[in-house]
């Protein structure tokens, strides 16, 4: 896939380290300057669509080359910052029509899409994941997903081992921590009844691995987490060592074809290895966290994405 220069876009928090990171990888490795897109900033800025005769043509006031982007990174996209007014509804309603403008004229470049939005819209289901990864051979701990507290009295009390609970959503808010459910959490589950969550069996591990995935390239990451704070979750510490780590073939395998399956050409995919030997699967994040795995390994992954993003292939020569 042949790019032009200055048409990536990537479109994120104006704030986000990734972003930053991904920015600067392209100048220094591709010379190359992408346009920065917070969607936040609209209707703020000002923006119009037109298509005539002539084709069409997408501008913002505060964006240039909109027309011209060849490859979008879709890595942490707000609805529009649109202000309130005095009734709900009429909010609701100008919210819908800004989210619908911008949206729309985004989604209608015909660019290469780190995700395709429509595909990351249902790959973030947490629901979609453990089904498709189960089908792709992966082993998924035993799972239930439910509101009603007597449900999940009995699926934890029927387990032979600790059971974890965790979100099921995806959506921004506080860090939420997975945790084994004690004695004392069973006595407030009437307050899961409006908010659905995840209970699963405990997995005693030997370590966990994160993979990000960029098309076919899988990076993977050792994590110590039974040497540290992290041992149910680990993403609470990172003291602990973090070393690159190749997967068996069996495991590649599932995970290509889960990735498919789910239609991303980038994700972050968590895998516990069980104390067992057996590879588990418990999540895949398209917009998850990296950056501190390229910091503590030394992996090219910002190398690999840009790679992706400027050529169609995220392999990077010499790794």
């Amino acid at each position: 896939m042949a790019l032009s220069t200055d048409t990536v876009l990537v479109v994120t928090e104006s704030d986000d380290l990734h972003g930053d990171a991904l920015a600067a990888t392209l100048r220094e490795q591709h010379r190359l300057d992408p346009i920065r897109l917070d969607l936040r900033d609209f209707p703020c800025q000002t923006g119009s669509f037109r298509l005539d005769k002539g084709g069409t043509n997408r501008a913002l006031a505060h964006v240039h080359g909109l027309d011209d982007v060849r490859a979008v990174w879709w890595r942490r996209a707000h609805p529009c910052a649109v202000p309130h007014g005095v009734r709900a509804a009429d909010d609701e309603f100008r919210q819908a029509e800004c989210d619908g403008f911008l949206q729309g004229m985004l989604w209608s470049i015909p660019a290469y899409w780190v995700n395709d939005p429509a595909a990351e819209r249902t790959a973030a289901r947490k629901i979609v994941q453990l089904e498709t990864a189960q089908r792709a051979g992966f082993v998924v701990p035993e799972t239930l997903i439910t509101n009603d507290p007597d449900e999940a009295r009995s699926f934890v009390e029927s387990r032979s081992g600790p059971v974890v609970y965790k979100r099921t959503g995806t959506g921004r808010g506080e860090f939420s921590e997975t945790r084994i459910i004690a004695d004392a959490d069973l006595g407030r589950l009437m307050s899961i009844r409006s908010t659905p969550t995840t209970f699963q069996d405990y997995i005693a591990a030997a370590c966990d691995l994160r993979v990000v995935w960029v098309d076919g390239i899988e990076w993977t990451v050792r994590i110590d987490s039974q040497a540290g704070v992290g041992r149910v979750d680990s993403r609470l510490d990172t003291s602990v060592d973090f070393t690159p780590y190749r997967l068996p073939a069996s495991v590649s395998k599932s995970l290509s074809t889960l990735m498919g399956a789910l239609g991303l050409s980038f994700g972050v995919v968590d895998l516990r290895l069980g104390a067992d030997g057996e590879y588990y699967f418990l999540e895949v994040n398209p917009q998850g966290q990296f950056a501190y795995l390229e910091i503590k390994t030394g992996l090219p992954l910002f190398a690999s994405l840009a790679n992706l993003l400027v050529r169609g292939d995220g392999a990077v020569p010499g790794w």
